[in-house]
């Protein structure tokens, strides 16, 4: 079996000079010259969502790499994931237990909000230690005990979540101890479900996997256009070994459910090629990755107390309050020096490297950073920063007055922030990245909201009118 059957047999189409009288327009030829390998569903070419050949045989191959009982190729992002892996829980719930209800960490991604608007489930959140130790807007820290003491409490209620959600890892390069929470999941015979869009490298580390599937996930999503070598959109469905095994027609059929009839075969090839690499000499690359990133993280620590924050592998995070400036001031700095980072805020910068990375972006983060040590401190930064335990009162705030299906559908208004206070947010309003909502769909919009709205530069929030 080929490494890579659907890039072989696209290049092999390709070469052969067919008369192409089918999709897509272009017909092989046009300006950004990747449109010979641009197909449609055509004899031998098989079919996303009903694959059965050279799809499914690349399928197949990604699957042993992860280790997984099965691996979906999608080209909409984990989004598109994202959504299928929560139908397939609520599938497998069992019937009668009420109103459908999914426990999840505070730190979603919106994807999950719309979600839960089309599937019609409610939310239960976790939210991070009322210690304010490690919560932000970007992470949400769980212990074992936080999460079993949740789930004995809904399921005094007698309503039982279909499944708890995390994110892992989280965009501050934040990561969960998965298997832990893993293990308190499956002791309550709730299934797993993880946002692990960030993590798809972390199989193929060259100390062993931390891959959230290898720690006991039921269901996971990887977005492997992130760390991986795959074009944007890409991404993976992976079916763990533990309490959830649906049918591969029913994994295909709820990607079809949320995904475009006319998948890309651009992306496709991508996520076909990434195999192929994966098997190869990628994982070497990774690791001298992984020393760099290492390297540079070690160099920069030592410039400035608290200015490297723990993080993932690939992710070096810097707390730019320890330069005394603000997150968004660091990355204007860093883009003088040809340095375009991740994602800024307040108070962060995001910085992601993967093996396509050269020497001299390792250079330019290092010079930036530097010169920025060096500059006269930015003096009124600190004045934005949100006020201590304003998490605490965010949770204190939100109050859900409807379901999120029921906010996201309703007659709505953009309005001024501060005339959104005491009204019930619609739908979400958040800058991607981080795409994590501050006031989520069917809440009273609280002061500790519109206090995050003003800190993150959002002026205006979409509120229900009926």
């Amino acid at each position: 079996m080929s490494a890579t059957p659907l890039a072989d047999f696209v290049r092999a189409y390709a070469e052969a000079g067919i008369s192409r009288l089918h999709m897509p327009g272009h017909k092989g030829h046009g300006p950004l010259g990747c449109e010979a390998w641009d197909l449609t569903e055509i004899a031998g070419a098989d079919e996303l969502y009903e694959a059965e050949g050279i799809i499914a045989q690349s399928e197949t191959n990604t699957a042993r790499l992860f280790g997984s009982a099965g691996t979906f190729y999608g080209t909409e992002g984990s989004s598109q994931c994202i959504r299928a892996m929560l139908f397939l829980a609520l599938q497998a719930a069992p019937a009668g237990q009420g109103r459908p209800v999914l426990l999840a960490a505070r730190n979603a991604h919106k994807a999950l909000l719309y979600a839960a608007a089309l599937l019609d489930f409610d939310i239960r959140w976790l939210w991070p230690p009322a210690d304010g130790q490690g919560g932000s807007l970007c992470a949400c820290p769980m212990s074992p005990e936080t999460l079993d003491a949740a789930l004995t409490g809904l399921e005094q209620t007698g309503n039982s979540p279909f499944g708890v959600y995390l994110t892992s890892p989280d965009y501050l390069g934040g990561m969960q101890d998965v298997g832990a929470l893993a293990s308190v999941c499956h002791a309550h015979r709730t299934p797993l479900l993880v946002d692990h869009a960030h993590g798809a490298y972390l199989r193929f580390l060259p100390g062993g996997s931390r891959h959230a599937l290898d720690q006991g996930a039921d269901l996971c999503c990887d977005s492997a256009h992130k760390t991986l070598p795959v074009l944007t959109g890409g991404a993976y469905l992976h079916l763990g070994h533990g309490l959830l095994r649906p049918e591969p027609a029913a994994v295909r059929g709820a990607m079809c459910l949320f995904g475009s009839t006319s998948p890309s075969y651009l992306i496709m090839q991508s996520l076909d090629l990434c195999a192929g690499a994966l098997a190869g000499p990628w994982p070497g690359e990774l690791a001298a990755c992984v020393e760099a990133v290492n390297g540079l993280k070690a160099r920069l620590a030592r410039l400035a107390p608290g200015l490297v924050r723990p993080a993932e592998p690939l992710k070096l995070v810097l707390d730019a309050n320890a330069l005394g400036r603000s997150g968004r001031a660091l990355a204007d700095l860093l883009r003088v020096h040809k340095v375009e980072c991740e994602y800024a805020d307040g108070q962060y910068v995001v910085l992601m490297f993967a093996p396509g990375n050269r020497p001299l972006d390792y250079e330019r983060v290092e010079q930036g950073v530097k010169a920025a040590v060096q500059a006269p401190a930015e003096g009124a930064f600190r004045r934005n920063a949100p006020a201590p335990g304003l998490w605490v009162r965010l949770e204190e705030q939100a109050r859900p007055q409807c379901t999120i299906r029921q906010a996201v559908f309703a007659r709505q208004a953009l309005v001024p922030v501060e005339q959104a206070v005491g009204r019930v947010c619609a739908l979400p309003t958040v800058a991607c990245p981080p795409a994590i909502p501050i006031a989520v769909s069917g809440e009273t919009i609280g002061p500790a909201a519109a206090e995050l709205f003003g800190y993150y530069g959002i002026r205006r929030v979409a509120v229900t009118t009926e």
